[in-house]
């Protein structure tokens, strides 16, 4: 486990939102909650997005909300419509409750919540729009637990969308890092088109293609403990599809003007 940096005030007081979509996550969920409220920002908040979780995963951040007090907002979507739709509703709901910036993080313990103050203060002290917790760059790392399979199925679908998008950022999958409030509030959240796992691309590309700085982190990546991965046959086929989408979406926006 990494150890999380001091940051010096004002940095450690700013108004940071931790955006966190669960579904079956309630043996992970207290873990998660208990690391990232144990973070020396007493300006961070969470806000747990469950679409309707039949393990109860709901409930428990209920409980948790109760526990901490102001500091937890739970959102109970009744449908289960993708990570990327939970997403836009968790960071707007962010956004409408003053943060001025905003975290995103799997509920499965996969991203250490101790690179959140590194991941804000390198926002801050770069004048980045969005900073990205990366496996790809140098000192980036995966857990010991992923197979050959899985970490050369992550390489190439990595390789795959910055070929046909053209980013330069190393893990364009990444679903850890920290954006400032007018990056996003740049990007439409409201007009995001993608559902599943291809959220990160899309919001990559977003960005990239406003001009936004993007600065890359290296962190440890880990396996998931408790619970089952949400990587379906139908989340696959969105991701592979939705580069080209994007693509072609972009090329029309520029005929347009």
């Amino acid at each position: 486990m990494p150890t999380p940096v001091t940051l010096p005030e004002p940095w450690s007081r700013s108004r940071l939102s931790v955006v966190v979509p669960t579904y079956n996550e309630a043996e992970n969920l207290p873990v998660l909650v208990e690391r990232v409220m144990a973070l020396e920002l007493p300006g961070l908040a969470l806000v747990v997005v469950d679409d309707n979780s039949p393990d109860g995963t709901g409930d428990v951040a209920d409980k948790l909300a109760a526990e901490y007090d102001g500091r937890i907002t739970v959102l109970h979507r009744t449908v289960k419509d993708g990570l990327g739709r939970a997403y836009v509703a968790g960071m707007t709901r962010a956004l409408e409750d003053g943060a001025d910036f905003v975290a995103q993080m799997d509920a499965d313990l996969s991203h250490p919540p101790a690179y959140l103050p590194q991941l804000l203060g390198t926002l801050l002290s770069t004048g980045a729009g969005v900073v990205i917790g990366s496996r790809y760059v140098p000192g980036g790392s995966l857990s010991t637990e992923w197979g050959l399979r899985r970490r050369l199925l992550s390489g190439w679908a990595n390789a795959y969308v910055k070929t046909i998008l053209a980013m330069p950022v190393r893990d364009v999958t990444a679903g850890f890092k920290v954006w400032r409030r007018e990056a996003l509030e740049a990007l439409d959240l409201a007009s995001v088109h993608s559902t599943g796992y291809s959220f990160q691309v899309e919001m990559h590309f977003r960005a990239y293609r406003r001009g936004q700085k993007m600065v890359e982190i290296p962190i440890h990546f880990e396996d998931r403990v408790e619970g089952a991965s949400k990587m379906d046959l139908s989340v696959q086929i969105e991701s592979a599809l939705r580069p080209f989408q994007l693509r072609r979406h972009e090329r029309d926006a520029r005929y347009e003007r």
